[in-house]
């Protein structure tokens, strides 16, 4: 894999991202919930204490982050939103009330589209540049629809371990994608409810997974981007995780911690190298109504 040619001779750019979805993690998830108080109080909790906590961490480090944000929590925790804002972070699209995208409705896509760019727009003052689909869920419109309204990246595709650009199918260059994994994720280790369980690993297991993820990007000269949740990551001792991965990341030279729309922006100016031809699934095809269809 080459070397990814990132600003002021960096070898790696380390995307420190939070997914800030408060009480929408579990509306979106099932509206019954908004009858379950202590249900809703684990998003309650990223909001009245992880994203604090996670601020004083990043300020005390000089680290930047970007937090994607759902419209509802955008509407609905206003102060803490602008906190994030102030603190000079980058405010992402996340959704309008974290819902999963069903394919087969795709007016819900394009209003949860919608909402959360006006919310963004009207608590932080500027349309948002970067979005990750809640739960990375989404259809074959979505890069359309976000080159369409000026994204300039997207995070939500499994496919690559290191930037690229998407192409449309008239051949337009499409959005930036920053690529992620599940395994990078800290819903897959510490989010767990009575209706959603899974059990909760240590931060041994945890950091030992991010700190090898790292070891390999760093060797290739590549890109490292982390998904966390205030509600998770924000409670004391994974705050004490994160200031641990920091702290490791930091004993190697030429480390660039940068927010996501640096990372695109540096990958449109300096590493814009031509990749091999985007894979087509053989499954799918894009139709010329924008619907999806099996070959």
């Amino acid at each position: 894999m080459p070397n990814i040619p990132w600003p002021n001779g960096a070898k790696i750019a380390v995307n420190l991202t939070f997914d800030f979805d408060a009480e929408a993690l579990w509306l979106g998830r099932d509206p019954t919930n908004v009858d379950r108080p202590g249900t809703l109080s684990q998003g309650t909790y990223g909001a009245k204490i992880g994203v604090p906590k996670i601020l004083e961490l990043l300020s005390d480090q000089g680290v930047p982050a970007t937090f994607f944000v759902p419209g509802w929590v955008v509407d609905n925790r206003t102060r803490v939103v602008e906190k994030i804002a102030r603190a000079t972070h980058e405010i992402g699209h996340h959704g309008y009330l974290h819902k999963s995208v069903d394919p087969n409705d795709l007016e819900v896509e394009l209003e949860e589209l919608e909402k959360g760019i006006e919310s963004i727009k009207r608590v932080v003052g500027i349309a948002p540049v970067g979005y990750r689909a809640p739960s990375g869920e989404t259809s074959a419109n979505l890069i359309r629809l976000l080159t369409e309204r000026d994204f300039i990246y997207d995070s939500t595709m499994l496919d690559d371990v290191e930037p690229y650009r998407h192409v449309l199918e008239d051949g337009t260059p499409g959005v930036i994608e920053l690529p992620w994994h599940w395994s990078m994720d800290d819903a897959q280790y510490l989010l767990t409810s009575v209706k959603f369980y899974r059990p909760i690993a240590t931060n041994d297991h945890v950091l030992s997974i991010w700190k090898t993820e790292f070891d390999e990007a760093y060797q290739s000269g590549g890109y490292f981007n982390l998904i966390m949740h205030p509600q998770l990551t924000g409670r004391p001792s994974r705050i004490r995780m994160l200031r641990e991965l920091i702290a490791y990341i930091r004993k190697h030279d030429n480390v660039w911690f940068a927010r996501s729309r640096d990372v695109a922006s540096a990958w449109l100016t300096v590493a814009n190298r031509p990749r091999e031809e985007p894979v087509v699934s053989p499954f799918l095809r894009q139709s010329e109504t924008g619907t999806i269809s099996q070959r």
